[in-house]
């Protein structure tokens, strides 16, 4: 069977020209998320078949990614996989399937899978020119906020991250943690250790970002890097609730500074929360990518 392993930052330059052959706009499709998240989800990798790998395994639960690299190989990845499963002794399963995904198989594999997409799981994209310039009638509400940001807080400033400010957006993530009790909720306490570790190792793992200031001090930053050719991501943004028009302020400033010559913007799922939901929804997505679970038609049948 093939040997999944532990995915280390040193994986990262050999990993990253297969995810780049994907051009997948899902956020999952990113080394930085695969490995930042690969602790908490029992992530493992491997490079085979000429195609990396990746599972999720724990106790009696099994699922694959969907295979990264030159679709040529795709066949013999697949088979490989499935072994592994019946070694295991488990129903083949992969996970955060995307319907361009799910369409290859199905034309490799006519009539053999099926998928069941997850609303809460599907990434929320929008026009980058619009969350930059906020213009036109559906951002009104917005545009306001912002200028009420900047007139309450006049003395406001942006700036990239970068060595010199790493620091402190990491002593303000610990200060939000303890505003918002994330001890308490093992998801939030989850993100919040993915987001201490992006700034830790936000030179490293080749992301972008930028932060607000207000007097001086950091009150709202956000973190994101390139998914596809014409897709940036974003995948951590972090504001004070009690500075008002923070977080459209960030959102608008860091889409205008770090993300210039992508189409599109990725801010990832709203993983069920209902106002996480209304929130990104309020900025009118231009599409969303949908992910689901594949199984074996005969599997369920059995």
């Amino acid at each position: 069977m093939i040997t999944f392993r532990k995915i280390e930052l040193e994986d990262q330059n050999n990993y990253k020209p297969y995810m780049a052959k994907q051009q997948c706009r899902s956020c999952e499709c990113t080394f930085a998320n695969l490995y930042l998240w690969s602790r908490f989800y029992h992530v493992t990798a491997a490079v085979a078949d000429g195609m990396l790998l990746t599972k999720s395994e724990y106790e009696d639960y099994l699922s694959f990614g969907f295979p990264m690299g030159d679709l040529k190989n795709l066949n013999h990845a697949m088979e490989h996989l499935k072994e592994y499963s019946t070694g295991k002794g488990v129903p083949f399963q992969m996970h955060n399937v995307t319907p361009e995904q799910f369409a290859v198989l199905e034309e490799r594999y006519p009539g053999r899978f099926q998928i069941e997409y997850r609303r809460d799981y599907a990434d929320y994209v929008y026009e980058a020119e619009k969350l930059a310039k906020l213009s036109g009638k559906k951002y009104h509400g917005k545009k306001n906020h912002t200028n009420k940001f900047k007139k309450t807080y006049p003395d406001w400033t942006y700036e990239s991250l970068g060595a010199s400010n790493l620091e402190e957006c990491f002593q303000m993530a610990l200060n939000w943690r303890r505003l918002n009790d994330c001890e308490e909720d093992e998801e939030k306490n989850s993100e919040m250790c993915v987001t201490l570790n992006s700034l830790r190792l936000f030179q490293e793992l080749q992301l972008s970002g930028g932060l607000l200031r207000v007097k001086g001090e950091v009150v709202a930053f956000s973190i994101g890097e390139p998914l596809t050719n014409d897709t940036f991501v974003v995948h951590i943004e972090k504001a004070y609730a009690d500075v008002p028009g923070a977080y459209p302020m960030i959102n608008q400033q860091f889409v205008e500074h770090e993300t210039e010559g992508f189409t599109y913007i990725n801010r990832e799922e709203d993983m069920g929360e209902e106002g996480l939901r209304n929130a990104k929804e309020s900025y009118h997505p231009v599409f969303m990518v949908e992910k689901g679970i594949v199984t074996e038609k005969a599997n369920l049948k059995s």
